[in-house]
């Protein structure tokens, strides 16, 4: 089953390129179906990093809450509106089902057959002599229900109702009744009996099934094949075969035309409610074209699989991917604070370290387990340091992060110096998104004190394009808090050059009073040497609100 590794919601480039490097880690080692995902695109330094990395970007999935797609069957056996009861008797028996979804000749799903449905196509009509006897089918599908062979077809793949009469009865009586038939719909059903075959030659009936492995007189055949008449063999006795021709007859009026459908996409809890008081016992499943995905019953909603993830920078379920909290976390490899509402039901590997990165983590575990990267699995690790550590700029970085650095170097084909110059280069955030997208492209919730916010972060080269879009941005924050139902939204602006960082607020606290940085403008601060939304502007945050929650 595969298994998803996952950055954070919102993910930056370390999210996304610690996913994929340990995804490639655990495929090589002892998770073979890893594979990296993501909550959203990459923005345009992550973008630039990856291509130079050569790598795709991790798959997105929004959502890891199992769909129906997720627990159906695929291995679908179906009915055709042509097939007979016999047919889809024996598919049913071999495969131990007991209704099958049924298509058109274009492929099409047109409703549903259950065995019930069939047998009271042949049985419910038994008290009826005239309605049991009446079967709409072709010469070619009796002869294949009989096991038989033709001694005169003539056109075998027509369809039309046939009124099978057996010849069990005395010659004159036989006449006598057939006569009540119409001959271009009878069928006489006979053994080696000339006095009755001759008279339905006769009379031109549709066609003769001459039962017991006989066949047809020479005189005989020859009157059939003058007036056109279907000759067909059968190696059953008389008995037997009327049942099964009779077992030939087509399943479209068994068909249930009135069914429902469920889609592929749909939730499971969605599916659940919607068929737990239906009395059908198989639903279809369909993509988005309408097309048969597979099929499931009720069961097979009840307990679903979970999906399994490993989460890599972040450890709170606030900011993991929606449904993480019905999943199976395997693993966890962070280097934030512990957030507190992780639960899982089996012991974990958790490795937390207090370092710059988490591609550092992740560096580690190639050494530990012995597996040297490859050069864009390497320069993807070093991306993701470059960028949370600001190239060992930053105050979160350790030694840890340059001993990683140094050891990955060695499998990189790229001068580390310039691959960081044009990392922090590309993609200005402020240059090439509108607002709302700046203040989601690294926005991380958090909830404390009884306060829920959000803190996102870009990095720029000076602050001109902010003065320019700082009203912009200041709506855009408050939209962010509204939409999610925030007390507040918060925006750091880091300039790589000075590090130093401005602090946009969508509202302000009254502890905000006590922040001790210059307030520029309403819900505006300068704060210099303040890189890290870590390790310095969260602990920041969390003082003034358990400073207001004191004096409160």
């Amino acid at each position: 089953m595969t298994v998803f590794v996952f950055g954070h919601r919102n993910p930056d480039t370390d999210a996304i390129c610690s996913a994929l490097a340990y995804a490639h880690l655990l495929r090589q080692t002892y998770q073979p179906d890893a594979v990296a995902a993501c909550c959203g695109p990459a923005n345009r330094r992550t973008e630039f990093a990856l291509k130079q990395c050569k790598l795709d970007p991790p798959r997105i999935i929004m959502d890891v809450r199992p769909e129906v797609e997720d627990v159906c069957h695929r291995h679908v056996v179906t009915a055709h509106e042509d097939d007979v009861f016999y047919e889809i008797y024996q598919r049913m028996k071999t495969h131990e089902l007991r209704s099958i979804p049924v298509l058109d000749d274009a492929g099409h799903l047109t409703g549903t057959l259950s065995l019930l449905n069939v047998l009271e196509l042949v049985f419910d009509d038994e008290n009826n002599p005239k309605h049991a006897r009446r079967v709409n089918t072709s010469l070619e599908k009796i002869r294949k229900a009989i096991d038989g062979w033709y001694l005169n077809p003539v056109r075998e793949q027509h369809w039309q109702p046939f009124n099978v009469m057996v010849g069990a009865m005395s010659a004159e009586r036989f006449t006598e009744r057939l006569q009540e038939f119409e001959p271009s719909e009878t069928l006489v059903v006979s053994g080696d009996r000339p006095t009755i075959q001759l008279p339905a030659l006769e009379r031109n009936v549709r066609g003769l099934v001459v039962t017991g492995g006989f066949e047809l007189s020479p005189g005989l055949l020859q009157i059939a094949k003058v007036n056109d008449i279907a000759v067909v063999a059968s190696p059953l006795d008389t008995a037997t075969t009327t049942m099964r021709i009779k077992s030939a007859r087509g399943i479209a009026p068994a068909i249930q035309r009135d069914f429902i459908s469920l889609s592929g996409k749909q939730s499971i809890e969605e599916a659940r409610q919607q068929v737990s008081r239906v009395v059908q016992a198989m639903f279809p499943v369909l993509d988005d074209d309408g097309a048969l995905l597979g099929v499931l019953s009720k069961s097979d909603l009840v307990s679903p699989p979970k999906p399994r993830l490993i989460l890599v920078d972040h450890n709170e379920l606030g900011q993991a991917v929606q449904g993480a909290e019905c999943a199976e976390i395997l693993e966890v490899l962070d280097h934030h604070r512990l957030g507190g509402s992780l639960r899982s039901a089996q012991p974990i590997r958790f490795i937390m370290e207090p370092v710059g990165s988490t591609c550092t983590l992740v560096a580690q575990r190639y050494r530990t387990l012995g597996v040297e990267p490859p050069p864009g699995i390497a320069l993807c690790m070093v991306a993701g340091l470059i960028s949370d550590t600001l190239y060992l700029r930053s105050p979160t970085t350790t030694e840890a992060d340059r001993e990683a650095i140094a050891w990955l170097e060695q499998y990189c084909r790229v001068d580390l110096e310039a691959f960081a110059n044009q990392f922090f280069e590309t993609g200005s955030a402020l240059r090439v998104s509108d607002a709302s997208k700046v203040v989601q492209e690294d926005c991380k919730e958090f909830e404390e004190r009884g306060l829920r916010f959000s803190i996102s972060q870009i990095e720029e080269i000076g602050f001109d394009l902010f003065w320019n879009r700082k009203n912009e941005l200041a709506r855009a924050l408050e939209n962010l808090a509204a939409e999610r139902k925030l007390d507040f939204s918060a925006l750091l602006v880091t300039d790589i050059a000075s590090n130093g960082s401005l602090l946009l607020m969508s509202y302000e606290p009254k502890s905000w009073e006590d922040i001790n940085y210059p307030r520029l403008d309403a819900k505006l601060y300068k704060l210099d040497s303040i890189v890290s939304r870590k390790k310095q502007l969260l602990p920041l945050f969390l003082s003034l609100l358990e400073t207001e929650a004191e004096v409160a």
